[in-house]
């Protein structure tokens, strides 16, 4: 917390330190706005996710009646898109939503989850003053949701400058590196398949994110990469802290991430931030992520492609060392995550109408600014 009002009220479903990609951005921009003199407050918000049951509401609420303080407020997706009546009851308040994916363009759920995941979220969105969108892809897909274009900005990730990935270090096989949490729109239960059909190369694979975010979803994967012998040679280590995190990608060969779906995907540029070629699919937002000379993308769900892909790379180096060298080249042209938050920042105080003069150390008033219709 800050003592006075704050510049910026950003409401978070549950706790802001978890690692998946959209929590890390969020904390990241929180770090960074407050290393640029902003005064943020961030509000934990407790209850069930992203369906929104009665304590989820009441949290939401109370949120945002103790925001009502002058500044911005931004609300993560997550939170509010299945929510739309308690954000109709705040309308007057300066909002602006942060969306890192439609909630219901989410893998694994039901159909009739999904649409009625959509209807809300419509409606959601037509309450905020404006939307930060983390790529170009998800600001297109929000036409479908009624949102024009002159609402939304994109602020994509920042990335962390990181030292070139060794690999796995002479006469070691190559070393695949899977990040992310094992749910469905992750593509695990691809991944595994894909790899049945290559057990005749040199290989081993490495999938480091939760287990505990999937439902049964991570325990069929790994049932299923048992069934096909792959236990000894595709290893799901949970969810790493950073140290963990970077060790396992210096060691690594190449990245491989089998998405049905993302909005971003901050560990495909984190891969290339370490020069690792990148195998993953044509799905959202990732063909405007990775660079097409720095890695391989096929369709999703399609393990076949997938196996050929992976099994071209493994058994030419020379093919694994243009890649690398043209990811190399991608990382230099990676925004940081400073110029993010600066970029963040600039986002919402136009969108919401609230400008924030702040001094050398952060102090400073809030300005109201005609709020964009």
């Amino acid at each position: 917390m800050t003592e006075g009002p704050a510049d910026l009220h950003l409401l978070v479903p549950g706790r802001l330190d978890q690692r998946t990609g959209g929590y890390l951005y969020d904390s990241r921009m929180v770090a960074g706005l407050r290393d640029l003199g902003w005064r943020v407050v961030v509000h934990e918000l407790t209850g069930t996710f992203p369906d929104g049951d009665a304590e989820a509401r009441a949290s939401l609420n109370a949120a945002l009646v103790s925001a009502a303080d002058g500044g911005v407020v931004v609300a993560d997706g997550l939170a509010v898109g299945a929510l739309p009546e308690v954000l109709q009851a705040h309308s007057a308040l300066p909002l602006v939503v942060l969306v890192h994916h439609p909630l219901a363009d989410e893998s694994g759920i039901d159909p009739a989850v999904a649409e009625r995941f959509r209807d809300s979220e419509v409606r959601s969105l037509a309450v905020p003053r404006g939307v930060v969108v983390t790529s170009p892809f998800t600001a297109d897909r929000l036409r479908d949701f009624g949102v024009r274009p002159d609402r939304v900005r994109v602020v994509v990730p920042g990335t962390d400058p990181a030292r070139p990935a060794r690999g796995p270090g002479a006469g070691s096989p190559p070393r695949l590196v899977c990040i992310g949490s094992v749910t469905p729109r992750k593509g695990h239960d691809v991944l595994v398949e894909a790899l049945a059909r290559i057990q005749d190369l040199p290989w081993v694979c490495v999938c480091a994110g939760s287990l505990e975010r999937g439902g049964d979803f991570p325990d069929q994967v790994r049932s299923r990469a048992a069934e096909v012998g792959l236990e000894s040679r595709l290893l799901f280590l949970g969810e790493l802290d950073a140290h963990e995190l970077d060790h396992t990608y210096e060691t690594a060969t190449l990245f491989v991430l089998p998405s049905r779906f993302e909005g971003y995907g901050m560990a495909l540029t984190e891969a290339l931030a370490r020069g690792l070629p990148v195998v993953s699919t044509t799905a959202g937002a990732i063909p405007g992520t990775v660079p097409a000379e720095a890695g391989v993308l096929v369709p999703p769900d399609d393990a076949g492609a997938l196996a050929s892909a992976l099994a071209e790379l493994v058994s030419d180096p020379q093919r694994l060392d243009v890649l690398a060298r043209a990811a190399g080249r991608a990382a230099d042209d990676l925004p940081d995550w400073r110029d993010q938050a600066q970029a963040f920042g600039d986002a919402v105080q136009a969108l919401s109408g609230v400008a924030t003069r702040r001094g050398a150390r952060g102090e400073g008033e809030m300005a109201s600014t005609e709020p964009r219709p």
